[in-house]
């Protein structure tokens, strides 16, 4: 019974990590873009154009 126990907690731990980890990767690819678009939003904004 206790083995049962220890092994539902190790996996859940285990999914858990790995969904962290992907939400953490997740989080920095959209810094990365939100920086790419200010710096985009930048350029334009100092090239004086207008169309999109």
């Amino acid at each position: 019974m206790l083995f049962v126990v220890v092994a539902i907690i190790a996996i859940v731990l285990l999914i858990t990590g790995g969904f962290v980890q992907s939400l953490n990767f997740l989080l920095w690819v959209g810094v990365v873009l939100l920086v790419l678009a200010v710096i985009a939003f930048l350029i334009r904004m100092v090239s004086g154009r207008r169309n999109v």
